[in-house]
C-alpha cells in the first residue's frame, strides 16, 4: 500500500509542478536488462558456487553434530551426572557453532549478501553509465526503474527506453523486449537451520525446536528423544 500510494504521489509531484509539460518522462527494466548482460550471468554462477560450497560445509557440520547426539543416547545409561552435563555442553556449543557459521554465510549481510554485492556492482555501474548516455541522447529529464520498490500501474510502452539502454550496452535485439534468462542467484534456497535438540533435559538458545534427527532404538526397542530445554535434575 505504501508503495501504491509513492506511486501516485510522485506521478501528483510531476503534474503539479510548474514545468512539468517541459518534463520528459521516460523508464527502464533493469531486471530485464541485466538478464540480457552476459557479465550478470556469470556472476550468477560463481554465487551459486559459492552458496553450494557453503551449504555443504553446514551439511557437514550438521552430520557431526548428529554423531555428538548418538553418542550421547548410546552411552547416557553408564554416564555420571557431571559427565552426562559435560556431554551435554558440547552438544550446545556444537549447534551455537552451526547457527553462527550459517548467519555469517547466508545471513543479513552475510559473506554471500557481500559478494552478491561485489559482483553486482561492475553490471549495475555499466547500466547507469549506459542510461546516463541514453538520457542525453534522447533528451529526458526522469527516468524511472520498472524493477524498483515503485510499483508502476500502468506503462505506456512509448516512454520504454530499455532497448535504448540495450543499445548503449550493445545489446540490443531486434525481438525487442523479450525477457532475458533472470538470474539465478535469486533462486538460491536458504539453509536449513541446524538441527535443534528436542530432550527437555537440555536448554538450547534457539527458543524454537527444529527438525528431529532419527532415534536410535534401546534395548528394551523404546525411543530415546533428544535432549532441549533443560539439564536433567538429579534424582
Amino acid at each position: 500500500m505504501k508503495r501504491f500510494f509513492s506511486a501516485f504521489a510522485l506521478l501528483g509531484l510531476l503534474a503539479a509542478a510548474p514545468t512539468a509539460q517541459a518534463q520528459r518522462l521516460g523508464y527502464i527494466d533493469t531486471e530485464f536488462i541485466m538478464g540480457k548482460m552476459p557479465e550478470y550471468a556469470q556472476a550468477q554462477v560463481e554465487l551459486n558456487k559459492l552458496s553450494d560450497t557453503w551449504q555443504k560445509e553446514i551439511e557437514a557440520l550438521k552430520k557431526d553434530l548428529d554423531k555428538l547426539y548418538r553418542n550421547y543416547q548410546n552411552e547416557e545409561v553408564v554416564l555420571t551426572e557431571p559427565m552426562k552435563k559435560k556431554r551435554q555442553d558440547e552438544i550446545l556449543k556444537k549447534e551455537q557453532e552451526i547457527k553462527a557459521y550459517q548467519t555469517k554465510q547466508f545471513g543479513y549481510e552475510g559473506q554471500l549478501f557481500k559478494k552478491r554485492a561485489e559482483l553486482n556492482k561492475p553490471v549495475q555501474d555499466k547500466i547507469f553509465e549506459a542510461v546516463e548516455k541514453m538520457v542525453k541522447a534522447k533528451k529526458l529529464d526522469i527516468v524511472l526503474d520498472k524493477a524498483s520498490d515503485l510499483t508502476m500501474i500502468y506503462t505506456n510502452p512509448t516512454f520504454d527506453y530499455t532497448e535504448y539502454v540495450l543499445e548503449e550496452l550493445g545489446l540490443a535485439s531486434p525481438d525487442r523486449n523479450q525477457p532475458g534468462p533472470k538470474g539465478s542467484v535469486k533462486t538460491v534456497a536458504p539453509p536449513k537451520t541446524p538441527a535443534a535438540s528436542a530432550d527437555p533435559r537440555f536448554p538450547t538458545d534457539s527458543g524454537t525446536p527444529t527438525q528431529q534427527l532419527s532415534q536410535p532404538m534401546r534395548a528394551n526397542g523404546a525411543s530415546e528423544k533428544r535432549p532441549t530445554d533443560a539439564v536433567p535434575k538429579k534424582d
